[in-house]
């Protein structure tokens, strides 16, 4: 068949051009679902339903009718079971839904991480100079709700001497980690999981670990301060850079924490609203 005996005038059609868009939007939706709910429970509970799918379609093909019976029963009730499990999560994004301005321009983020930067900074040099141990670790695009559970809330502005006060030792929160979730301290002391991989330098101890840990299971960003030597360590999407320089760290930071030009136009601000991420304050006034 040459080019041109294809029928073009039937191929690109208005409805065929909607059908490909309709298709693009919905996996759209399932991944930042997908990405929402990395590093949560809920994605325990969505290999659970992976499993029944796959014994609904073996039942289906090896004529198992009994076992085919219950398992369309669990999936006529599972919209309720759902709803109920997943309350958390549907709340808080209803609430975002709701708290949201998709057309809104983001004057002050730019102001937001520098003064983040800054506080980390600061609490940084301090806590390195003086070989003081801490755990800071900031979330990215995945959720990071259950690790904030574990923690004492503080919800409270960043800055240097909240963070040295937070690590000092022998107080109330130095053990533990900070989670910097919207450029504010979400919690204190809280418990990240710990990595079991055999790469990780065996003169690193639990801190290092646990900010391993997190960078497994999330694409959160997380400082350790090693109270042994005082180096600086970043991990990320599972990379460990240890024994980093003030001029790298900060670098590293404003490369993952800076918002792009473009976030200040309205597509981008679109694009932006449905960002598996915990809401934005109000824009103070």
């Amino acid at each position: 068949m040459s080019l041109a005996s294809i029928p073009w005038n039937q191929i690109f059609v208005w409805q065929n051009l909607m059908n490909v868009i309709d298709i693009l939007v919905i996996w759209f939706l399932i991944y930042k679902v997908i990405m929402l709910l990395r590093g949560t429970k809920a994605v325990q509970l969505f290999n659970g339903i992976l499993v029944i799918i796959v014994i609904k379609v073996i039942s289906y093909y090896l004529n198992l009718h009994a076992l085919s019976y219950i398992v369309d029963q669990v999936i006529n009730w599972s919209v309720v079971v759902l709803v109920v499990i997943f309350q958390p999560e549907i709340r808080r994004a209803l609430e975002r839904l709701g708290r949201n301005q998709i057309f809104a321009t983001s004057h002050k983020e730019n102001d937001d991480v520098n003064h983040l930067v800054e506080g980390l900074d600061k609490a940084i040099q301090y806590m390195s100079k003086r070989r003081i141990g801490a755990l800071i670790t900031i979330q990215m695009n995945t959720g990071l709700e259950d690790y904030i559970e574990t923690g004492i809330p503080l919800d409270a502005d960043v800055s240097g001497e909240l963070l040295i006060n937070i690590f000092i030792p022998n107080t109330p929160l130095h053990d533990g980690a900070v989670i910097i979730r919207d450029n504010k301290i979400a919690v204190a002391a809280a418990y990240l999981p710990l990595s079991e991989s055999n790469m990780i330098p065996k003169e690193l101890g639990t801190r290092h670990r646990a900010a391993v840990g997190i960078s497994e299971v999330t694409d959160a960003l997380t400082l350790v301060v090693s109270e042994e030597t005082g180096a600086v360590t970043i991990t990320k999407n599972s990379q460990l850079m240890h024994d980093l320089s003030r001029e790298d760290y900060l670098k590293f930071l404003h490369v993952h924490l800076d918002p792009p030009e473009s976030k200040n136009n309205w597509w981008q601000n679109f694009l932006n609203f449905f960002k598996p991420k915990q809401a934005k304050e109000e824009t103070k006034k």
